[in-house]
């Protein structure tokens, strides 16, 4: 517990600033996106709250087969444009959403491919769009989760704040310089991480 609930404070600046410097790509708005960060917060709580109560080795059990099912759909996923969506997709995504906000409050590992999957079920392609709104939920995510792990007391601050220093330069950091890169190689090289996150789940 307390090695995720650190690692969470580790995490959020740099979700935040990542949503920082990706701001003028996030074109997702209105009703979808207030209803996406509505689950996130949710789930986010929800999932934090499982953990403080239990332990996390069931998930590192099914994180593996997680992952194989988020990285098959990533790279096959996302042949629709979003214009075409659907009213009941947008609730299964809303739903994918909501279950993915559990999952990250409570352990998080491999959260942010599991986000570009469902993006791409929602028709998105776009992967300077999708990385953006992907770290804007993951900053609602870890922000609920961080709360209530500092109300339980779950929280190693000395090393976390040490590597919050480093999240918060790395998120924005490494997202300027993703926006400058050709959208094609920034999806191909989420790709290559999506399927090597997988196999060291596997292997682990």
């Amino acid at each position: 517990m307390f090695a995720n609930a650190t690692s969470t404070l580790a995490l959020w600046p740099g979700s935040l600033s990542s949503a920082f410097a990706y701001r003028s790509e996030i074109k997702t708005k209105g009703a979808r996106l207030l209803g996406l960060l509505a689950v996130s917060l949710v789930g986010g709580l929800l999932g934090a709250q499982l953990l403080v109560r239990t332990s996390d080795t069931s998930f590192m059990r099914l994180l593996p087969w997680l992952m194989l099912l988020a990285a098959g759909t990533f790279t096959f996923g996302g042949r629709r444009p979003t214009s075409d969506a659907k009213p009941h997709a947008l609730w299964m995504v809303l739903g994918l959403q909501l279950a993915i906000s559990i999952y990250g409050g409570y352990f998080g590992g491999g959260m942010g491919i599991m986000m570009l999957a469902t993006m791409s079920l929602a028709g998105m392609t776009d992967i300077h769009e999708m990385n953006g709104l992907k770290s804007l939920l993951g900053a609602t995510i870890n922000g609920v989760a961080l709360a209530e792990f500092i109300a339980h007391h779950a929280i190693v601050w000395q090393p976390g704040l040490v590597m919050v220093a480093g999240s918060l330069v790395g998120g924005y950091a490494g997202a300027s310089a993703a926006r400058k890169v050709n959208r094609r190689t920034v999806r191909t090289l989420a790709i290559v991480v999506a399927w090597g996150m997988t196999m060291y789940f596997f292997i682990r």
